[in-house]
């Protein structure tokens, strides 16, 4: 009986054993890799953003000294791309939009980039149905699981979290990434194109009808009295976010456009809450210093026709560059000729680059 449970004991010590030893090898590698580059005492790899779900990549970005400047914004307007701004404007652009990213996703994005650029040359807020339709929770708590240890707690705190399936999943595609066994898939720049490649459109136009179809359509039923001239509770955000630069940035309130098939009827719900949305950005610029009001997301040619979308509310890389040559246009002070830019505010000719 005595060598029954001496056996045990051995058995069940040496599991204990082996599994210490494997987890603490795995917690080694864990740490060693830094899948998301935030740890104080990880080797300086060259690491690249590995995680699709950019919430966890954005914070070593928005860290990095390479960049002057920022753009925040949700899906529509990833396809801003840094590298064309940049060579318009000879800024250092990093692109934080995120998919479904709610404002108070963006203000906490702008928070942790300003910690470590103070006085940002410009910063660029993309004004969307984030912003414009206000929804439960959207100023109060993120869309998709939020790694709040990465954006308001001491960096050594990260140690504490690396310890899960998702940390070592991740450090395996980074490490895979390092070896060379991997693809890179996201920018270093926080841009990557997500839609098709702009060639195969007419062999698509299938799939985005589908999508047009099947998408919810606008609220038309008539907006209340006053609603028009109430601009969403978001907007107190929003201008709290442009008063935490400096007045030296250039700060740009944009509206991407979406297909006018969302614009809704006039009168209704869904184009009295565009509207209000409007006069919130306007009533921002007009009294904080250096800003910009844009707007492509009105009834026209581009927004009319749906042959500029993947979806009612995704636009084409076509569309895009034709945006970015709008917008540093107005940036450098230069004229504008496009019907699809309504300038809403502009206070500045030609606003000073602060180049050196």
């Amino acid at each position: 009986m005595q060598a029954r449970s001496g056996a045990w004991k051995h058995f069940c010590t040496l599991a204990l054993g082996t599994i210490l030893a494997l987890g603490g090898g795995l917690y080694l590698f864990i740490v060693t890799v830094d899948p998301w580059d935030v740890l104080p005492l990880s080797p300086r790899l060259p690491r690249i953003p590995i995680t699709s779900n950019a919430r966890y990549t954005m914070p070593a970005l928005a860290r990095d000294p390479r960049f002057d400047s920022v753009m925040l914004g949700t899906s529509t307007s990833r396809l801003i791309q840094p590298a064309v701004m940049d060579h318009a404007l000879g800024t250092h652009f990093l692109n934080m939009s995120m998919n479904s990213a709610s404002p108070w996703e963006q203000a906490r994005e702008l928070d942790i980039f300003l910690r470590a650029h103070p006085a940002p040359r410009i910063v660029m807020i993309d004004v969307d149905a984030a912003w414009c339709h206000e929804r439960p929770g959207s100023l109060t708590s993120p869309n998709r699981p939020w790694p709040e240890w990465m954006y308001g707690h001491p960096a050594w705190t990260g140690y504490l979290h690396m310890a899960s399936l998702y940390a070592l999943q991740e450090a395996t595609n980074q490490f895979l990434w390092l070896v060379g066994l991997k693809a890179q898939r996201f920018g270093l720049d926080g841009y990557t194109s997500f839609v098709p490649p702009d060639d195969r459109y007419d062999r698509l136009r299938g799939r985005v009808q589908a999508a047009f179809d099947h998408w919810a359509p606008p609220d038309n039923t008539p907006a209340p009295p006053g609603m028009a001239g109430t601009p969403p509770a978001t907007m107190a955000l929003l201008d709290s976010m442009v008063g935490r630069m400096p007045a030296s940035t250039i700060r740009i309130l944009w509206f991407p456009p979406a297909s006018a098939f969302l614009h809704g009827t006039a009168g209704g719900i869904a184009a009295t809450r565009l509207q209000a949305c409007r006069l919130g950005v306007e009533r921002i610029a007009a009294h904080q210093p250096n800003v910009i009001a844009l707007d492509f997301n009105h009834d026209g040619p581009l927004t009319e026709n749906r042959d500029n979308f993947w979806d009612p509310l995704h636009y084409r890389l076509p569309v895009a560059r034709r945006l970015m040559a709008d917008i540093t246009a107005v940036v450098q002070g230069r004229p504008v000729a496009d019907p699809a830019l309504d300038r809403l505010h502009d206070p500045h000719d030609g606003p000073d680059m602060g180049r050196p």
